[in-house]
């Protein structure tokens, strides 16, 4: 399996996941332009996609979605409850009913020859779902936008070889940040965002000998650094396994580049 940033932050979201044979992409929260100069600079083709999934129907996830799907056909997976307010949204114009293939979470559909696996988040969205993928050899999992973690979203990311992890904020940046007290609440919550720290705790509890590349993603561009959130991420990693930057690779996603194709 392989797995490329197109985009990650809290501005917009766009990844990209293969197998040998089948390309899909997980969220269109950019401009469709973008998406191509994107898979362009890596030599990627969007004639190649076979499907978009989307985790959740904020802006940020969806906003390049209708234009995508109206140009290129594009099969549209995600919740029933995430599809209704897609099609509400302002940000995406008219997408043809058709194009959405309703999934739930903990279930499993086959495009091509990956098999696409959602499971549940806590954020405040109408029934949002993170994915892992995998073509039976390898697994990747993109989770963003999740207010906190437990067991069940620690079973889901473990034994995979690649990791996108939301790292969207440093808690003390927040604070005393430019934010409205109820925007500060609301990321700080328990359906907000995945601080530093907590990014840092959680792939401590999900590390294997499986685990080759960690990607951190959704960064804030007011509450964080990518300075700050690798720092504060490979500290808690090395206190927690003093040799373990030595076999993972640890990146951070950047706002407007594509990162470089990580293979499995």
């Amino acid at each position: 399996m392989k797995l490329m940033s197109i985009a990650s932050s809290s501005s917009g979201n766009c990844i990209y996941v293969a197998s040998d044979n089948t390309a899909v992409l997980i969220d269109a929260g950019i401009s469709k332009k973008k998406v191509l100069e994107g898979m362009s600079k890596r030599g990627l083709s969007m004639e190649d996609v076979k499907a978009v999934f989307v985790t959740h129907e904020h802006s940020d996830h969806i906003k390049g979605l209708g234009v995508l799907a109206r140009t290129y056909k594009l099969p549209i997976y995600t919740t029933y409850m995430t599809a209704k307010a897609v099609m509400k949204s302002s940000a995406v114009g008219k997408i043809d009913e058709s194009l959405f293939n309703i999934i739930e979470p903990d279930n499993e559909v086959v495009v091509g020859d990956i098999t696409a696996h959602a499971f549940s988040m806590a954020h405040d969205a109408a029934n949002p779902v993170s994915f892992y993928m995998t073509d039976g050899k390898s697994k990747v999992s993109v989770t963003t936008d999740i207010g906190h973690y437990d067991d069940y979203i620690v079973d889901n990311l473990k034994d995979s070889s690649i990791i996108l992890l939301e790292a969207n904020h440093d808690v003390k940046m927040l604070e005393v940040g430019p934010y409205t007290y109820s925007l500060k609440q609301r990321i700080l919550s328990d359906y907000g965002h995945l601080s530093n720290e907590n990014c840092g705790k959680l792939l401590c509890e999900v590390m294997s000998d499986k685990l080759k590349h960690i990607l951190l993603g959704h960064l804030s561009q007011e509450n964080n650094y990518p300075a700050l959130a690798y720092e504060t991420v490979a500290g808690i990693l090395n206190e927690n396994n003093a040799e373990i930057l030595q076999k993972v690779s640890l990146t951070v996603a950047t706002r407007d580049l594509p990162s470089q194709i990580f293979i499995a």
